[in-house]
Formats: structure tokens, C-alpha cells, sequence
């Protein structure tokens, strides 16, 4: 593998402007060559905030495009304004490796004004993480990524449905202080092995894609993630999570996966 040392302290190591090696932390699940979804939505969510950014515009969502799978190693990650507005921006931000586009990623951002006093939502809020139980992802799933992230679920999990709390372990970028939402956003992609409808030795089942919709901005280390996955009869399927952090719902995300049976 071209990935850095042992015992690394982040997901991913800056080269230059724009170019980063990811690391062990980083590895996905389905191929140990390859990177986790999880971090590379944190490093071009990263990127995605840090680009022209606006105290007076806050991000409202962000869509991810795989376009093919993401290889160890060194990456590079850019960030453009493709629509300027005084009260609405829309970015666009790609990560490509050995010259090939691998994921791009667009992003709402709106104008910033105070809504508090009409603020609600009929979302419930779940558990904290401190009312849950430790939950080993690593026995069910392989990777660096896996190993990487303190995990706890409620007791009444079931095939296609879980409730849990992630945080990750290790920063975002070696020497690089990222925002919460952009270290927050680097685990949400874990949804779709939270809730495993089916084993994955037996059913293969990857996102093409990620969007997330936020109504606030997500705080602190912990993201929780309220989910349901849904497999359809074509080969078809969906993983759809509530996010929320330790103050209450945050927004949602939902993921289109591509299903077929092993054998």
C-alpha cells in the first residue's frame, strides 16, 4: 500500500497547496487499496469552507458524485465559486488521483440571518452518546477507516435500522485545525454500515453518491446518525439517516446504493 507510515495522527497529510496523502486511518471497508468515503466527504468538505469563504453565508448542502473508486495515497482537492451571489453561492470542489476525477462534491451556501425565535423542527431527538454502549464496527466490517472511530448504538438495533453515535479519533489534516462541520461530515458516510440489511460477504452493497442537508451547524466531536437502509427489488437501494449532534437534530443525509448479491 502507498500509504504513510505507521501509527499516523490524521486522515490525511498535506503535500502542497492542494495535495494530500491519506493514511491508514483512511483505508476503506470494501477494498483495503482504497480510501473510506468517510474522510474524503471531511477533506473536500474542508476544502468546500475553506474556499473564498463569507462570515455572512453558512453551507447548507453539500452533494457528493463518486465517480469511481478512490485510491490510497496522494490525492489532489480543489474548491471554485461557479455561481457568486450577495445571498446565495453555489461551490463545486473535486479530489483526483493519478490525474483521474474520483469524487466531486457541490455545496449550497446561503445568506446567514437570525431565525431563532421561529426556530423548530418535529425531529426527535435521540440518545446521547453517553446513554449508549460501545459498539464494535471492526467485527463486522474491515479497514483502517473502521478502526479509526469510537462508535455506540442503542440495544434495539436490527437489519436496516440503527441508531448510534460516531466520533472520530484521530484530526481531519496533520497540522491543519478543521471546523466541526467539516470533521463531522468526515464520518457521516459510515451510515450505510451502521444499519447492515444484509451481511456484506454476502451482499455487496456501495454508495454512488452522499448529500447532506443541514439546518444547523453541526457542533462538538460526536455525530449521531438515526438510519434506516432500504434494499429494492432491481439492485436498487437507499440509506437515510437523521443526523444530529449532542444538542439536538442537525439535518439529514441519504445515500443511493448500488446492491447485488455474492455467488
Amino acid at each position: 500500500m502507498s500509504s504513510s507510515p505507521a501509527r499516523p495522527t490524521a486522515y490525511y497529510e498535506p503535500i502542497d497547496d492542494g495535495r494530500f496523502r491519506s493514511t491508514t486511518h483512511a483505508q476503506g471497508a470494501w477494498s483495503a487499496d482504497q480510501q473510506h468515503m468517510a474522510p474524503v466527504s471531511g477533506l473536500l468538505t474542508h476544502v468546500l469552507e475553506t474556499c473564498s469563504p463569507r462570515d455572512d453565508l453558512i453551507m447548507s448542502r453539500v452533494a457528493f458524485d463518486i465517480l469511481g473508486s478512490i485510491p490510497d495515497g496522494e490525492v489532489e482537492v480543489a474548491a471554485t465559486v461557479v455561481r457568486a451571489g450577495r445571498t446565495i453561492e453555489l461551490l463545486e470542489a473535486e479530489m483526483t488521483a493519478g490525474g483521474r476525477a474520483v469524487v466531486r462534491a457541490t455545496a449550497w451556501r446561503l445568506a446567514r440571518s437570525d431565525t431563532s425565535s421561529i426556530a423548530g423542527t418535529e425531529i426527535d431527538r435521540i440518545p446521547g452518546p453517553d446513554e449508549l454502549e460501545p459498539f464494535d464496527m471492526a467485527a463486522l466490517w474491515p479497514g483502517g477507516y473502521i478502526r479509526s472511530v469510537e462508535v455506540r448504538a442503542a440495544d434495539e438495533r436490527r437489519p436496516g435500522r440503527a441508531t448510534v453515535w460516531i466520533r472520530p479519533k484521530f484530526d481531519l489534516i496533520d497540522g491543519v485545525e478543521a471546523s466541526d462541520t467539516a470533521r463531522l461530515f468526515g464520518v457521516i458516510d459510515t451510515a450505510n454500515g451502521v444499519a447492515v440489511r444484509a451481511r456484506p460477504d454476502q451482499v455487496l452493497f456501495p454508495n454512488t453518491d452522499l448529500t447532506v442537508h443541514l439546518f444547523r451547524r453541526p457542533e462538538g466531536e460526536w455525530l449521531g446518525l438515526d438510519t434506516d437502509v432500504t434494499f429494492g427489488p432491481d439492485g436498487l437501494g437507499l440509506t437515510s439517516s437523521v443526523l444530529h449532534d449532542v444538542r439536538g437534530p442537525v439535518g439529514r443525509s441519504a445515500q443511493t446504493l448500488t446492491v447485488r448479491i455474492l455467488g
